[in-house]
């Protein structure tokens, strides 16, 4: 279903299948990150577990897998089964989990929650506006988009100038990108909850995909301000 179709049909969405919707969402949502959360924990405890999966070729694997899934997710949902996008998004999580591993052995425990908090509180905030404004977020959406394509392109650069100036303003960028995704997807979330009346399969599966999008915007604001404000050990 398009952004356009949702939009012509979001009006005629009740209330009681509107929040239906969006607590789907955020149910998947932050069930991944508590997925993510207890595999990266869960990991970065076990020196063995460190080796095997940042130590060794499997390290590879362990980063561009959650690439494929993601890709793969988002270009078949239609021609899944509800219980294959469950699966696929549950492994997503665990995935990321194990490469977010890392974060524990260089930055503090204390500096990782505090920076949690605010990514939560500012995510909060971002989607809070992007469910309740009356403005149109479609442009703004398609420019973030096309702002993570440049930030991809500037992270990569930097691999190789390792320049703390544009390391910093990655970070800044990253930072107002993905809360403006927030926004956006929040929008469109909302937007397109009429799928709650075409069918209950095809709900599940769009739920789910929305709240891959929003797991990843999360993710993403969480650690350009982890580069920003953690104390590295």
């Amino acid at each position: 279903m398009t952004t356009i179709n949702a939009r012509s049909f979001s009006s005629v969405v009740s209330a009681d299948a509107l929040r239906t919707y969006v607590q789907r969402v955020y149910a998947w949502m932050v069930g991944g990150l508590l997925l993510t959360a207890v595999t990266a924990m869960g990991v970065a405890s076990s020196d063995e577990l460190l080796r095997l999966f940042l130590g060794t070729p499997l390290r590879y694997v362990i980063l561009f897998g959650p690439l494929a899934l993601v890709w793969f997710l988002s270009a078949r949902i239609d021609t899944l089964k509800p219980s294959t996008a469950a699966t696929l998004f549950l492994v997503y999580s665990m995935s990321v989990g194990i490469m977010l591993s890392s974060i524990f052995v260089v930055y503090e425990l204390g500096s990782i929650a505090q920076v949690f908090f605010i990514a939560a509180g500012m995510y909060a905030g971002a989607a809070v506006y992007g469910f309740t404004t009356k403005r149109d977020l479609t442009s703004m959406g398609s420019f973030m988009a096309m702002g993570v394509i440049g930030l991809v392109l500037a992270m990569i650069v930097n691999m190789f100038l390792g320049s703390g100036p544009l390391d910093f303003a990655i970070s800044i960028l990253g930072v107002a990108i993905f809360t403006g995704l927030t926004a956006w997807d929040m929008q469109r979330i909302k937007e397109q909850a009429v799928v709650m009346y075409t069918g209950e399969g095809n709900a599940a599966k769009r739920t789910i995909l929305s709240a891959l999008g929003l797991y990843l915007n999360f993710i993403n604001l969480f650690l350009f301000l982890l580069r920003l404000f953690g104390n590295r050990r």
